[in-house]
């Protein structure tokens, strides 16, 4: 288990930052999500499971814009938004990272996590490219910000390396770094440990538990690796074919019939 882990329970009296409410979506005519509705609590890590095909990652799409669902509403912070694009939700201060890395390989791993600090500055931005006067000094100022999340992450002798260069692993390292930059209150992670060795994943659990309690920040994570999800996680809400078939704690999720017969069909398929 990650150290830390032994430690999350969930406050049932919390605060919900986060409401999904009977999203549904469809490409043509095939419903990719049907009816889907949960909440996410302040401070909370909150789980979304299922076989392939579920329609988990569609979900953090609509969540963060970059879908527009056909029916349904979320709600973030008391504010209700239908049709909301990825600025504008990245504005509100719900963050992204990707399965697929979406990093600027030829780039440093400072200037990667520089991009993130991009909604932060307000200087104009031909005074940015000069880097004069405020442009500087607001460059320096968001230049520690950075650096400090840089040692949090324990990536500081990787700083000025291409992270091309760098493996794998400390590649999504530099992804969800990037993601912080941008000083979320909800960070939204598309399978943080696919691809992952065991080490590997013992290190994103506790990054990602540290930036939970230690930050403050409320995670949504897509994970694959049950053992994980059992162990950082909340609650967990359950998605197969599109529909919702389960929610809960980790305990009352791994009891649950419909889930365990989800994933029992998914591996005798495999």
């Amino acid at each position: 288990m990650p150290a830390g882990a032994a430690s999350k329970s969930t406050n049932a009296n919390a605060k919900s930052l986060l409401d999904v409410r009977n999203i549904t979506l469809r490409f043509g005519g095939v419903k990719a999500l049907t009816d889907i509705s949960f909440d996410v609590r302040a401070h909370e890590v909150r789980a979304i499971i299922g076989p392939n095909g579920a329609g988990k990652s569609s979900m953090l799409n609509c969540i963060n814009g970059v879908y527009q669902p056909q029916e349904g509403a979320i709600t973030f912070e008391g504010r209700t938004f239908r049709h909301m694009n990825s600025r504008q939700v990245a504005e509100m201060g719900i963050a992204r990272t990707f399965q697929n890395l979406a990093l600027f390989k030829g780039m440093s791993v400072l200037d990667n996590l520089m991009t993130g600090r991009n909604l932060k500055m307000t200087v104009n931005p031909l005074l940015q490219a000069v880097r004069w006067g405020p442009a500087a000094r607001e460059e320096l100022a968001h230049r520690e910000r950075v650096e400090e999340i840089i040692d949090f992450l324990d990536i500081q002798p990787y700083r000025k390396t291409a992270v091309g260069k760098l493996p794998y692993g400390l590649q999504k390292r530099v992804d969800l770094g990037r993601a912080l930059a941008m000083e979320p209150k909800v960070l939204l992670l598309d399978e943080p440990m696919a691809g992952m060795n065991v080490e590997e994943k013992q290190d994103m659990c506790r990054f990602i538990l540290e930036v939970n309690q230690e930050l403050g920040v409320t995670v949504v994570l897509i994970e694959h690796d049950m053992g994980v999800v059992m162990d950082i996680s909340d609650r967990v809400v359950v998605l197969d074919y599109g529909k919702k078939i389960g929610d809960g704690t980790p305990n009352e999720v791994m009891a649950n019939e419909d889930v365990i017969r989800a994933y029992l069909g998914a591996q005798q398929e495999a």
